[in-house]
């Protein structure tokens, strides 16, 4: 399988995972994301460049603010996760905000 393939698989296998321990199917309470994000970040370079604040504001993506997190807003925090990790890998701070803005020289 191709590197994104399985980036994309994992995403949903993830959070179809977690999604059906408690509460309504299909959704992640904020204790089932918290557990996702715990367990499955795992690796050294990852929790390094991915801070608690970064990990908190990611657990606040809930936009409907039904107190659970869809598959959209699960797939916004995936890729703010990944924002963060990017931004340490190229050695700059990512700031609040979209464009070059947001964006500082670390």
């Amino acid at each position: 399988m191709a590197r994104l393939d399985q980036v994309i698989t994992n995403i949903v296998d993830v959070f179809m995972e977690y999604a059906v321990e408690e509460g309504r199917k299909r959704q992640l309470s904020q204790d089932e994301l918290k557990k996702c994000l715990e367990q499955e970040i795992q690796s050294p370079e990852l929790k390094d460049s991915i801070k608690a604040e970064d990990i908190a504001e990611a657990m606040e993506m809930d936009k409907n603010h039904d107190g659970e997190i869809n598959f959209r807003e699960f797939c916004r925090c995936v890729s703010e996760l990944s924002r963060c990790h990017y931004y340490k890998k190229i050695g700059k701070v990512a700031k609040k905000g979209k464009g070059k803005e947001g964006e500082q020289e670390g």
